[in-house]
């Protein structure tokens, strides 16, 4: 396992399995360990969205919540909120 992968597996560690997305979500945790490494703690709720949206993209999905985060009402953006601090925590080690 390489490290790229080592960092998307400790953050994907991170999160309750309730809270995990349906599908295969290699992928989406590889680009939230890019997003650790190029942001680090700085990381925000939109680049985990950004993120999401990247992933839904490749998977073929729909999904209503595929638009700017702009345009999402609150309780929706606060839903990427587990995933931000996951993000910052394996970040900060």
């Amino acid at each position: 396992m390489n490290y790229l992968a080592q960092i998307a597996e400790r953050i994907r560690r991170e999160i309750p399995p309730n809270k995990l997305p349906d599908g295969d979500l290699d992928s989406l945790f590889l680009a939230y360990a890019v997003l650790a490494l190029a942001k680090g703690e700085r990381i925000t709720r939109e680049d985990v969205h950004n993120a999401w949206v990247a992933w839904m993209t490749e998977q073929g999905k729909e999904h209503e919540s595929l638009r700017p985060f702009s345009e999402l009402p609150s309780d929706i953006k606060e839903e990427d909120d587990e995933f931000v601090m996951a993000i910052r925590r394996v970040a900060g080690e």
